[in-house]
């Protein structure tokens, strides 16, 4: 296993739309235990493989306190939603670090994915059964935004994404 590299906005391949995993083979596996061993050193709970400068559409997510709930999407795809709402805490990304935002999302969402087996399995999510399905709601649709090369800072205003993409230049300018 091995820490992955995460890109940081605003690099370009972040807006790079991931391709359909064609076959779920050692190297997919692989893969997604990478993802999950640099998913838990940066602390995160989520990470798309893209952010990892892999265009394939496989995410991890673990919204567990202590990193026992491990779950791993191949190839997913939202095929219901209902309703909006706004989560009360902020929504964050390893790819725009230091930044939080309130961003709307769909409050019940169904998906369907492959496992590491290539098996098909279907999950439904309804954020008002809690805050853990609030979250896990929240993080499936903030993963496969970037899938679709989309970062949660798209849906805010475009002076405030300037204003974070200018703060994120000057940390990348004082830490070379």
């Amino acid at each position: 296993m091995a820490i992955l590299d995460i890109l940081h906005f605003p690099d370009p391949r972040l807006r790079t739309k991931a391709k359909p995993v064609k076959e779920v083979d050692d190297k997919i596996r692989n893969l997604i235990k990478d993802m999950f061993e640099t998913m838990y050193h940066e602390e995160g709970v989520g990470l798309a493989a893209t952010q990892v400068d892999v265009h394939q559409r496989v995410i991890v997510i673990d919204i567990s306190k202590g990193g026992n709930k491990p779950q791993h999407f191949i190839n997913p795809e939202i095929i219901s939603t209902e309703g909006i709402f706004v989560r009360e805490e902020k929504e964050g990304c390893l790819s725009v670090p230091e930044t939080n935002a309130e961003i709307p999302r769909f409050q019940k969402i169904k998906i369907r994915a492959l496992n590491n087996k290539n098996e098909t399995f279907e999950l439904e999510v309804d954020a008002t059964s809690g805050k853990e399905q609030a979250l896990l709601a929240v993080c499936i649709q903030h993963e496969m935004d970037h899938l679709e090369g989309k970062l949660f800072i798209d849906y805010l205003s475009p002076l405030k994404r300037q204003r974070i993409k200018d703060k994120l230049k000057k940390q990348q300018r004082e830490k070379a």
